[in-house]
């Protein structure tokens, strides 16, 4: 059943950056623009929003882009309207609300819609303005895969494909040196990135955060290929990894960001603790902004364009505030509410996970 199409609609990315976010914009604006609704595009994520930056979306504006990376809108992972921070005057930072502010320009732009293309934080900040009514229709996105009630989020087979493509490199110098190589992979508190790229990879190890690891079960792993002749090892660690007893290591703390915990320091502790436990030589990488970067896969496109397609059927049917899902393949739509505040981790007897252990990996347990 079809509903009254709106006039005027706006769509904003928030968050980190994605691969694949241009061709979600594309697949919402251009069925709007050839239905005669005028596209507004939000620049910044949030923060367009809260400052009023704001240009419309023409034809040629969504074009030629299903293949960039990044976003032609621009994002930004520090603009929560709930708790939106400003200087304080005495070098730290004071959290306000703004959502008042963020409604006002919403409405003085006419925007009768607003299409949120992001993750758990953005999709929690629309959850925070349902109740002063806005509109929004949420499309799922994160490289980490983290994101409660879908299957899959785009973005993630970029990121694990640029993981599995720099383990591979790292696999030829760890076994020209003779080295226990351990690489720190995104994924904030869940293991999907670690998990599917250390598999795709062959890695030795996996560290993720749903299996506290016991330090010295890695090493022992560590000293068994050594022993047996294979005188290198792969340890493929998720940055929210931690010991058994142990917490999340982290790097620092950004007080103007609505999650202030920047997890890292896991590579270094365990190649550290690798070679006083063992006596063989350890490297770590930190993996980094890379694995967000770059054009997105051909599943990545091909994923984006239906979630944005679905997005856009969800407008016709009159039917907002909801996510768009895959589950099992197939697309579907859940409340935004009920996905705001949630992280999906691997679940134990995921099949991937014990694929990895009939073969022979370690998650250090």
């Amino acid at each position: 059943m079809s509903a009254s199409l709106p006039k005027r609609i706006g769509v904003m990315t928030g968050g980190g950056d994605c691969p694949g976010l241009n061709a979600v914009i594309r697949a919402v604006a251009k069925p709007a623009i050839f239905a005669g609704i005028e596209v507004i595009g939000i620049e910044d994520g949030y923060l367009g929003l809260i400052q009023d930056r704001m240009r419309p979306l023409g034809y040629e504006d969504v074009s030629n882009i299903l293949t960039r990376g990044g976003t032609i809108l621009g994002a930004c992972n520090k603009a929560n309207p709930a708790a939106y921070a400003v200087p304080d005057g005495k070098g730290g930072w004071v959290k306000k609300d703004v959502r008042d502010q963020v409604v006002r320009h919403a409405r003085d732009a006419k925007l009768e819609v607003i299409f949120v293309i992001g993750g758990d934080g953005t999709m929690s900040g629309a959850a925070q303005l349902l109740d002063l009514g806005l509109r929004f229709i949420g499309v799922p996105k994160t490289i980490d895969n983290d994101l409660w009630s879908t299957d899959i989020t785009f973005g993630h087979d970029t990121a694990v494909t640029t993981a599995a493509e720099a383990l591979d490199k790292v696999h030829d110098t760890a076994s020209s040196h003779h080295r226990v190589m351990v690489v720190e992979l995104m994924g904030r508190y869940a293991g999907w990135l670690a998990l599917h790229a250390g598999v795709a990879a062959g890695a030795d190890v996996i560290l993720v955060p749903e299996i506290p690891f016991d330090i010295e079960k890695v090493a022992a792993k560590c000293s068994d290929r050594s022993r047996y002749g294979r005188k290198f090892t792969i340890i493929a660690a998720g940055e929210g990894a931690r010991p058994v007893g142990g917490d999340v290591f982290v790097d620092r703390h950004d007080e103007s960001s609505p999650d202030p915990i920047r997890l890292g320091g896991v590579a270094r502790w365990v190649s550290q603790q690798i070679e006083r436990l063992t006596g063989l030589e350890s490297r770590f990488i930190v993996l980094g902004h890379v694995q967000r970067g770059g054009t997105p896969t051909p599943f990545d496109r091909v994923l984006a364009t239906r979630f944005g397609h679905q997005a856009f059927e969800l407008l016709r049917q009159g039917r907002y505030n909801e996510l768009v899902v895959s589950r099992k393949g197939e697309l579907h739509s859940v409340p935004i509410a009920d996905v705001a505040d949630k992280v999906r981790q691997v679940p134990l007897n995921y099949s991937v996970l014990q694929a990895a252990r009939g073969v022979g990996t370690s998650f250090g347990d």
